[in-house]
């Protein structure tokens, strides 16, 4: 049965032929537009990309390195160039609630015009108002109220000083203002005059000069009245003589953004402030008697040194489309929250943080209104409140700048709060199958908000036509990527590759980024060996360097078996032990490790002991492995009377722990033979599940556990003896190394496809397994009757033993 068992060397591995393809290199092979085998995300993508419904964003999962960034933007950014040019944003200064910068929306590229619009606007307004302001016109009707001003606090000082005279006092000025004297001959009496003149005259005078002093004192408190009276009516003056200017001077850009409502709204706002606060656009000196020189232009520019007073009427744009044609398409590499949803700056002024709407900054979300943004799910994740503020914007469509202090209502300070932006943007998560299952699993708005999934295969069927189509593609990335072109037989060997990295001989990988490193590594072997074309030798070599930088502890392991530090024996028999093979992964690199496995069995009460389990080294599916053979046993060999077994199973020399269930097979082999007091061949080595009816079943890592036991062989030396056995399901699976299939050409090494347990441990002990007949009683010197009638002794001796102690 062995021999008709054993694999056939074309088993081993599929080759690639293309041979009728009808091309020398890759240069003879047109460029391939669509990616290969990702038929079903394409539909998804596109699906996402058409439908124009809340919700509908999309999650694109799948591995890393299968074109799923590429091919998602490549969607797109073709379906967005047909689409319209979204709009202009711009922040202005709300002149009722500066602290609530009011949005606006223009025809894309009008944003920028806008904004140097109202740059010449204040220009303009600075130097005209000033001509306005020093024109002889207003300086006549100025003067007249200057004049009519001091007209009449002149005339009341007049009153004053006759009705002063005619008691022989005077007013005069001194360096404490407006004073009443007494005078005589003319002259000012001076204060020593003053006391040599009668007590009586001297109260007399001073009754006069109270009295007269109280009316001063009455006229001066008018004045300030009347100074006010005068600014308001220069005020008024100005605004007459300036509202034409300002009118005048807003007229053309009324007419030119007369089709935005908004826009003009802002306008009257603006043409309003500008009139109620003249004096932010001029500079005025006043001389010592309070009266207003001409006025003089305040500062030159604003765009070269804007004014603070003046920076209230920039134009602050935030989304620019002027150089842009269709919908923007976005990737934010580093998605956090401020990068996401915006933020306001701050500007250090006289020692203090100040902020205003020119200070508000764009997020990737406002750079992608109208079109599409794609973001790292897992980047996303691990920022913080980035994820909070993504679903806050996608919910209630629109764009709230706010700090994370802000959202989460833990500061107070005052700040600025911008009027929300409508948002209409398509999402494109990427992330794995694991992220995407979790976040639809922990969040209720996931789904809500990503309903599109766009699901990426690692592999797709390989057939004659697929090949040539991946033929295609190596060809494109060599001309994308600036390699040299590949002949045929390296073609074909990185399709094989391509096989092998998904081991399986039916399926080609979509993980392009291996083949692009891989065809990278070959044309700089390639290159070294001066070389026009990459040859199959040269990915071969490529493909032994990759091994061969990252094997170091697969050889020190397979040092410490062939020096007997570990014990593994590739000859002879023993009962009870038996190789089983595990795989072991490395960071881009898994091998195969053979392990000892043994088993004792002794009378007991069906228990067969997991010593990885006892001691809190094996896992949970390897549990479940043994506990199945266990049922095996007893269905198969226990059926009329109990089982009375006691068996231990246990890893030799596993330090690490134990996990899967691949070999259970194997256990039950070991479990089998020292049942039934047979050797097992320990020139052979096994892997493979099995159920409760004896079916071997398919493992992962067929290639690597078959091809770490030949190394082990190899380095031994072949006797033809040594081999491996694969449940027959993995056959198809089998991509071996070219040393390990010439071994099983020339008859130095063996792989057996098995399907149940007795045509394993045939193999292995070279002793018929035995079938039942109808009375359920196996043939003589067959394994399953020597188990059968063992383990019927044990449960004799069991009933003895049970009675002479009752």
């Amino acid at each position: 049965m062995s021999i008709d068992l054993a694999l056939k060397p074309e088993q081993l591995y599929t080759t690639c032929d293309l041979s009728d393809c009808g091309f020398d290199t890759t240069d003879d092979l047109e460029t391939l537009e669509d990616f290969v085998g990702q038929e079903r995300a394409v539909e998804a993508l596109e699906f996402g990309a058409d439908i124009m419904r809340q919700g509908y964003n999309i999650f694109v999962l799948g591995s890393p390195g299968t074109g799923r960034h590429t091919l998602a933007r490549g969607i797109v950014t073709e379906r967005a160039s047909q689409e319209d040019t979204p709009s202009d944003w711009c922040y202005v200064n709300n002149f009722d609630q500066p602290y609530r910068p009011k949005a606006l929306r223009l025809p894309a590229g009008k944003g920028r015009t806008f904004q140097q619009d109202m740059e010449r606007l204040i220009d303009d307004l600075q130097t005209d108002l000033a001509t306005a302001l020093d024109s002889d016109e207003y300086n006549t009707r100025r003067q007249v109220l200057e004049a009519e001003f001091r007209e009449r606090q002149q005339t009341l000082l007049n009153a004053l000083r006759e009705k002063a005279q005619g008691k022989e006092l005077t007013l005069l000025r001194t360096p404490a203002g407006l004073a009443i004297a007494p005078v005589r001959d003319g002259n000012v009496v001076s204060g020593e005059d003053f006391q040599k003149l009668p007590e009586d005259e001297q109260k007399s005078i001073q009754a006069e000069v109270e009295v007269l002093q109280t009316e001063l004192q009455e006229i001066l408190q008018q004045v300030p009245r009347w100074e006010r009276e005068l600014r308001g009516q220069i005020r008024e003056l100005r605004r007459e003589v300036t509202s034409f200017v300002i009118a005048d001077s807003m007229g053309d850009l009324r007419v030119t953004y007369a089709n935005l409502p908004d826009l003009l709204t802002y306008l009257d706002a603006v043409q309003k402030d500008v009139s109620d606060n003249l004096s932010d656009f001029l500079v005025t000196k006043e001389d010592g008697s309070g009266e207003a020189s001409g006025p003089v232009p305040s500062l030159a520019s604003t765009n070269q040194n804007p004014s603070l007073m003046l920076r209230r009427y920039q134009v602050n744009v935030l989304v620019d489309c002027s150089e842009s044609s269709g919908a923007p398409v976005r990737f934010e590499s580093n998605p956090t929250y401020l990068n996401l949803i915006g933020r306001v700056e701050q500007m250090a002024q006289m020692g203090a943080l100040i902020t205003d709407f020119t200070l508000i900054k764009p997020g990737q979300l406002h750079q992608a209104n109208g079109g599409y943004i794609l973001i790292d799910a897992r980047e996303l994740l691990t920022q913080a409140y980035a994820w909070q503020g993504l679903k806050r914007a996608l919910q209630y469509q629109e764009i709230r700048i706010e700090s994370p202090t802000q959202m989460l209502n833990l500061t107070s300070t005052v700040t600025l709060e911008p009027e929300p932006i409508p948002l209409s943007v398509k999402v494109i998560l990427l992330g794995d199958r694991n992220l995407y299952y979790m976040l639809a699993a922990a969040d209720p708005d996931f789904r809500s908000l990503f309903k599109v999934q766009a699901d990426f295969s690692d592999t797709f069927d390989r057939t004659a036509e697929s090949q040539l189509l991946y033929a295609r593609m190596i060809g494109t990335i060599c001309r994308r990527e600036g390699l040299c072109c590949l002949t045929q037989d390296a073609v074909e060997r990185v399709i094989e590759y391509s096989a092998r990295l998904v081991s399986d001989s039916a399926k080609l990988t979509t993980h392009i980024q291996s083949i692009v490193d891989l065809l990278e590594e070959a044309d700089h072997w390639a290159s070294k060996d001066g070389a026009q074309c990459i040859t199959g030798a040269h990915i071969q070599g490529s493909l032994d360097a990759q091994v061969r930088r990252v094997d170091r502890i697969n050889r020190e392991m397979q040092e410490q078996v062939l020096r007997e530090t570990i014990l593994i024996d590739t000859d002879g028999e023993q009962v009870g032990q038996i190789n089983g093979l595990a795989v072991l992964g490395l960071v881009g690199y898994a091998f195969g490790k053979a392990s000892r496995i043994t088993a004792r069995v002794r009378m007991g009460k069906g228990e067969v002991l997991d010593i990885e389990r006892e001691v809190a080294m094996g896992g949970p599916t390897h549990t479940k492995g043994v506990l199945i053979l266990s049922s095996f046993l007893g269905a198969r060999y226990a059926v009329d009377h109990p089982l009375s077994l006691a068996a231990s199973l246990v890893f030799e020399q596993s330090y690490g722990g134990v996990d899967g269930d691949s070999a259970s097979s194997t256990e039950l082999y070991a479990l089998l033979s020292a049942i039934a007091e047979i050797p097992i061949k320990q020139s052979l080595a096994v892997t493979g599940s099995v159920n409760q009816y004896g079916q071997v079943q398919a493992i992962g890592g067929v290639n690597e556990k078959i091809e770490g036991f030949f190394d082990l062989c190899n380095a031994r030396g072949l006797t033809g003896e040594q081999g491996v056995l694969i449940p027959i399901a993995n056959v198809k699976h089998l991509m071996l190394r070219e040393d390990v299939v010439n071994a099983v050409t020339n008859g130095d090494f063996h792989i057996y496809g098995v399907t149940t347990i007795d045509e394993g441990i045939e193999i292995l002990t070279s002793v018929p397994a035995g079938e039942a007949d109808e009375d359920g009683i196996y043939p003589e010197d067959t394994v399953n009757r020597r188990v059968a009638d063992r383990l019927a002794d044990f449960a004799h001796k069991r009933a003895e033993f049970d009675r002479s102690n009752e």
